[in-house]
């Protein structure tokens, strides 16, 4: 394809470089002459392990050129990408500026011309960005519709420096956000010869999907010196316990604990992340990540019990009250905390946890349940189907099989809360709230 790439900073001279080896003709286009003269003689304008090999190959075979002028870009291309910088301002807001003057710039020598022209986003945005700015600035500059003559597609890179041409050829995955199959088929193209998982999803999720990607990023590397200083406080080890941690992929590094829903409970990771929390206090280490971590679950319970009472009901039908399916365990369940806090403020619950049976409980359970709910025994129902009638807001607090039932047999006006994303009918007629979704 014969394609513009704006700007030649980090992304856009590493994509230019790529894409070129590949076969494709890229005019490359910057503002600084300094950076258009280097790569019109066969240098990189970046530091960056074989790009330079790249592009004075690229440039040595006429694949490759830069200009400062983005209307002889545009008049020789079919396809353009938009890789300039989208930096923090001082307040942490994103200044997308550079994006819309490319943008406005694109749309301009557009303006008038009856071809088809692609533009990919590849600079850095947060979602909302691609349709309620960068669309609309090409389409009152060119005076088109997109989808009509002007197709628009977001496409995140994954490079980091130091390897980026490596990170090029071997991505964990190809995420394309387009509007229509069309653009998502001819973005897809530029990667024809990389083995890599494939994602064609919306411009709004390919948005999201890179700053997912580099906050777990961060956190991850925040997480491991957090541990890192609580082990050498006591004298241990810290490569030694992350190298086992991470040999875990079935739970540690794998996709498990990582999906969106509602606050974690149970016997083991409240008690044992408030033990290390406080464990490092002792040792002076400040632990804020992890410190965090609690009030970021507390956080999800007051959403939820927000999410519930917004509806309006005071009758309250609740499916699963301990925290995981299957489980009659009930010790910080964030389920019970939610019931406690719902019958706190004076609403009428009615309980249903086929797993949960009152007289069965014992030991820590039962002194937790009866300390967390006193009167717990006069809201259990032990069926399903007349406590989901009971509610004008219906709840489904965990993943038990039976609750995949409850929305066929709820009917209007009643809501349904859920904590879990419980499959819903096609048929669903009922209003609809996820936690997290």
């Amino acid at each position: 394809m014969k394609i513009a790439v704006f700007g030649l900073g980090y992304v856009g001279a590493v994509s230019a470089a790529c894409l070129a080896r590949d076969g494709h003709h890229i005019i490359g286009v910057d503002p600084q002459a300094a950076k258009v003269e280097l790569i019109n003689k066969g240098l990189s304008p970046i530091v960056e392990r074989g790009v330079g090999d790249l592009i004075l190959d690229a440039v040595t075979q006429g694949r490759l050129r830069a200009t400062r002028s983005a209307a002889e870009a545009i008049a020789e291309s079919e396809l353009a990408l938009i890789c300039v910088g989208t930096p923090s301002r001082r307040n942490g807001s994103l200044d997308t500026q550079a994006v819309l003057n490319v943008a406005r710039e694109i749309g301009e020598h557009l303006r008038g011309a009856d071809r088809p022209y692609t533009i990919v986003l590849r600079s850095t945005v947060l979602p909302g960005t691609m349709r309620g700015e960068v669309i609309p600035s090409l389409e009152a500059a060119s005076g088109r519709k997109a989808g009509a003559g002007l197709y628009v597609a977001n496409n995140p890179e994954f490079l980091r420096e130091s390897t980026a041409v490596h990170d090029y050829d071997n991505p964990p995955k190809i995420v394309i956000g387009a509007l229509d199959p069309r653009t998502a088929d001819l973005v897809a193209g530029l990667y024809a010869g990389i083995d890599a998982p494939r994602f064609v999803t919306s411009v709004d999720v390919a948005e999201l999907v890179k700053y997912a990607d580099n906050a777990w990023h961060a956190v991850k590397v925040a997480f491991a010196n957090e541990v890192g200083s609580i082990a050498k406080a006591i004298d241990v080890d810290s490569h030694d316990v992350m190298d086992i941690f991470c040999a875990d992929r079935k739970l540690n590094i794998s996709p498990a604990y990582l999906k969106p829903g509602f606050a974690f409970g149970g016997s083991c990771l409240p008690k044992d992340l408030r033990a290390l929390i406080y464990r490092a206090k002792t040792l002076d280490v400040e632990t804020p990540l992890l410190t965090g971590v609690v009030i970021s679950n507390k956080r999800q319970i007051d959403r939820a019990f927000d999410m519930i009472v917004e509806g309006g009901a005071r009758d309250i039908a609740f499916l699963g009250i301990s925290f995981k399916a299957d489980t009659d365990d009930l010790r910080e369940s964030p389920q019970v905390a939610l019931v406690e806090q719902l019958l706190g403020k004076g609403y009428n619950v009615r309980v249903y946890d086929r797993s949960v049976r009152l007289a069965q409980l014992t030991g820590s359970n039962r002194d937790y349940i009866n300390g967390a709910i006193p009167h717990i025994a006069e809201m259990l129902s032990d069926n399903l189907e007349e406590t989901v009638a009971f509610g004008r807001t219906v709840v489904i607090g965990n993943r038990a099989t039976e609750f995949r039932n409850a929305p066929l047999m709820m009917k209007p006006p009643q809501r349904l809360v859920d904590l879990v994303r419980t499959p819903l009918p096609k048929d669903f007629q009922c209003a609809y709230e996820g936690v997290n979704w």
